[in-house]
Parts: C-alpha cells; sequence; structure tokens
C-alpha cells in the first residue's frame, strides 16, 4: 500500500479504523491484495478465531438484502462483529456497483460493529467478482466474526459462492415465479440451508413441501427454515440450523 504498510494498515482496521478499513478494501477489490500477502492461502473453512464466512444466494425478488439485514441484526444482538459483501451488477455507465443493497441496509450505517460494502460483478459470472477471494480474506484478516457475502442474484449459476464460504444459504419465497425451477440448474446443490423467506405469503408451505421432498431425494439432508426478514422472523433459527454458532 503506497506510503503505508500493509501490516500497520491492517492493525489500523482491526482497531477499528474504518479509513483504514476502507482502504484496504478497494486494494484488494481493485487487485492490489492477495490471499497471500495476508497470510490466509485458502479462505474457505476459516471458522473459529478465523471469522465464519456465510454465502447467500437465489432468485431475484426474494429479499436477500432485508434478510442480510436481518440476519446482521440477530448476529450482532450477540455480540458479533459483521462485514457484509453485497455483489452487485456493474452499472452500464459508471462500471460500479449499483447500490441497492445498501439502500436496503441504512439502519446499521451508524453501527461501529458492522461494515457492509457493494461491489461491482464487473461482468464476472457466478455471482461474486473476481477478486472476492481477496476481499474476504482481507476481513477475515481484520477479525470480523461473520462475513456475509450476498451475490448478484442472477439466479441459475451462481454457484461460485459455494467455493468461498463454510456454509451456503439459497433464499427463495412463494410468489416470486416458479424459484425452484428457477434455480435448480445449479444453485440449490450448493445449499447447506434452504431459506424460505416472506413466510406470510400465500404458497409458503406448498414450496417447503417441494423442498423437503427435494431433499428427500437427494443423499444430504439439508435443513429448511421459514423467515419473514421484513418483521424480523427467522434469523435465530437460521443460525441454529447453520451450526455455526459455539
Amino acid at each position: 500500500m503506497t506510503g503505508t504498510p500493509l501490516r500497520e494498515t491492517l492493525e489500523s482496521a482491526r482497531r477499528g479504523d474504518i479509513r483504514a478499513l476502507a482502504r484496504l478494501m478497494a486494494r484488494a477489490e481493485n487487485h492490489g491484495i492477495t490471499e497471500a500477502d495476508l497470510g490466509a492461502p485458502d479462505v474457505q473453512g476459516r471458522t473459529g478465531a478465523a471469522g465464519t464466512v456465510i454465502g447467500l444466494t437465489g432468485p431475484p425478488g426474494v429479499g436477500k438484502s432485508t434478510f442480510v439485514s436481518c440476519l446482521v441484526a440477530e448476529y450482532r444482538r450477540r455480540g458479533k462483529r459483521v462485514a457484509v459483501l453485497c455483489f452487485d451488477p456493474s452499472s452500464p455507465l459508471t462500471g460500479g456497483a449499483l447500490l441497492g443493497d445498501r439502500i436496503r441496509m441504512q439502519e446499521h450505517a451508524d453501527d461501529d460493529g458492522v461494515f457492509i460494502r457493494s461491489v461491482a460483478s464487473r461482468g464476472h459470472l457466478g455471482g461474486l467478482s473476481v477478486t472476492a477471494r481477496a476481499m474476504i480474506a482481507t476481513l477475515l484478516a481484520v477479525d470480523f466474526d461473520v462475513v456475509l457475502i450476498e451475490t448478484v442474484g442472477a439466479g441459475q449459476s451462481e454457484v461460485e459462492v459455494a467455493s468461498v464460504a463454510d456454509r451456503t444459504i439459497v433464499v427463495l419465497a412463494p410468489g416470486a415465479g416458479d424459484g425452484i425451477q428457477m434455480a435448480k440448474a445449479g444453485v440449490l446443490e450448493i445449499a447447506d440451508l434452504y431459506v424460505v423467506n416472506k413466510a406470510d405469503q400465500e404458497g409458503v408451505h406448498t414450496m417447503v413441501r417441494e423442498l423437503r421432498a427435494m431433499v428427500a431425494l437427494g443423499t444430504r439432508d439439508i435443513p429448511v427454515v421459514t423467515t419473514t426478514a421484513a418483521r424480523r422472523e427467522g434469523a435465530a433459527e437460521v443460525i441454529a440450523a447453520l451450526g455455526t454458532e459455539d
């Protein structure tokens, strides 16, 4: 990092210097930091003291950003430091992120224990960006307890998140078209947990039944949890189902 050694900037970020953290993340996003620079050869499977990485994906319109905000609130209630990376489609005008996710998470803007960054996918397929691993490794190096990764939201091909997360949540909702058909080309197969959001809407029981029937045909026992994120309902059950808490 120009003018400031990387380790010094890391220490400043660990002490809560938001500007230092922003500089680190900008450098990681622009190919200026590698996992090797941070002593983290592999971001997957780094749980416990190193923090937990949770990926969230699913079709558009299911309320992923509202659900992430709900999850952040529950982790904060438990005293966890939480970072959120929201991977957005790139703006056709600026090439930057569209920032829709940050608008939905404004309630956490004044919380020093929460860091939220929108990241442009820059055309990268898979729901993340080319520098996602370096950015996640940077957040782990700064000692966040939980790193939440929200994918772009294209639906069928966002499977890359499973390669960087300790646990992957697939979020679905009734009334958003045929969510299972939309996602089954790959996304459903990477789940460690299915979350059916907007559980106050008609059709939730049918979707839960279909998911459980699908799980019964597979080789893994994948839990199905219902939430109503807009009402802050279900986050505790999601965290319990993930099995990532001590």
